[in-house]
């Protein structure tokens, strides 16, 4: 989410996940990124946060979502995190699926990381780690969502092509040569997720010149947030339907870039601030069944960040509101625990 904001002045907004409910007969994943605000620290290191999102929701996740950057500079010298074995079986126990977003940067973060350009990752200065927790992946056996260097048309992480000396070009190499090497070491397991950011100003990034190709990517994704008129939003930001904000860059990736993917929403949250967030959820469930029949997994970004009030624990409006709208027997429940099939099918 950090430095996100940038993009708010000309995306502003809003969104969520879905798919087809029962009502159509398909199925969706759901899940989460939940936060510290339910126990004091992040899912999936405090499972209880887990327990405590569930309650709230009336509904057990099928996706559990967090992150991880590839090093810890806050101190000197750096240190490669590796594999998170315990919390991939933490939540395998509870038959979720785990989904690593996973990126090419390291902590803290920032624009600045001459250490860290996608030219170091295509040249292979960091071959030895990404190796190293590819073998770890494969021996660990199951199958993951592997969310790779998210939100890439944008300009406000360190992987994204024009910023931290990245060239024209260079996203789809690095992604690729992350990939090869999972491959290499037998690392299948791992479900490959492209996801970028809604863009329905034509603003960001092309995204057909960032796609790896369809060889390289199990999955495409969508990241989107309603502002509304929170005080720290950017500037220029304002309430917009989900409709809105997603339907471009929908049709895009669905119709030309990655016609054959199954698509999921990676992030989504609503503020408060500017109109009835628990409409909003409301509607966005409402949407999504028949005018976005791709999207067949969504995660929650149920998080405090950035002064924002994402969660849906932000009013018991909003939180009724997701819980009614989950209940659709069409989302999945915690059934996963021997789940084998890699690449991930749809449900």
């Amino acid at each position: 989410m950090q430095l996100r904001k940038a993009v708010a002045a000309f995306c502003a907004t809003a969104i969520v996940a879905v798919a087809l409910p029962s009502s159509s007969g398909a199925a969706a994943y759901w899940g989460a990124y939940i936060g510290n605000h339910l126990t004091g620290t992040e899912a999936p290191w405090d499972m209880n946060a887990v327990t405590r999102f569930e309650s709230n929701a009336g509904k057990t996740l099928s996706i559990v979502n967090f992150g991880s950057p590839f090093a810890n500079c806050y101190s000197s010298p750096c240190s490669y995190y590796s594999f998170p074995t315990t919390p991939f079986n933490d939540i395998r126990a509870r038959g979720s699926i785990p989904m690593l977003s996973w990126s090419s940067q390291s902590l803290p973060s920032s624009l600045n990381q001459p250490n860290y350009q996608l030219a170091d990752v295509i040249s292979g200065a960091h071959d030895s780690y990404i190796r190293s927790f590819a073998t770890k992946a494969r021996d660990w056996g199951k199958p993951f969502f592997m969310r790779f260097n998210w939100e890439m048309n944008g300009n406000w992480f360190s992987w994204s092509e024009g910023v931290n000396g990245n060239q024209a070009g260079e996203f789809v190499k690095a992604w690729r040569h992350v990939v090869d090497i999972f491959r290499s070491v037998g690392a299948r397991n791992a479900t490959w997720v492209w996801c970028p950011y809604v863009d329905p100003s034509n603003k960001l990034h092309d995204l057909a010149s960032l796609y790896p190709g369809d060889a390289y990517v199990d999955w495409t994704c969508l990241d989107g947030f309603n502002w509304g008129t929170n005080p720290n939003a950017p500037a220029g930001s304002g309430w917009r339907s989900f409709d809105r904000l997603f339907s471009s860059t929908y049709s895009q990736i669905t119709g030309t870039i990655a016609p054959a993917e199954p698509m999921m929403v990676g992030e989504v949250g609503s503020t408060e601030s500017g109109g009835s967030k628990a409409g909003w959820i409301t509607n966005m469930f409402g949407w999504l069944p028949t005018n976005y029949p791709k999207i067949r997994a969504l995660t929650y970004f149920d998080k405090y960040d950035s002064g924002m009030d994402w969660p849906i624990e932000s009013s018991a409006a909003a939180t009724n509101a997701f819980s009614k709208g989950i209940r659709d027997p069409g989302y999945t429940t915690n059934s996963y625990s021997k789940l084998t099939a890699s690449p991930i099918p749809a449900p």
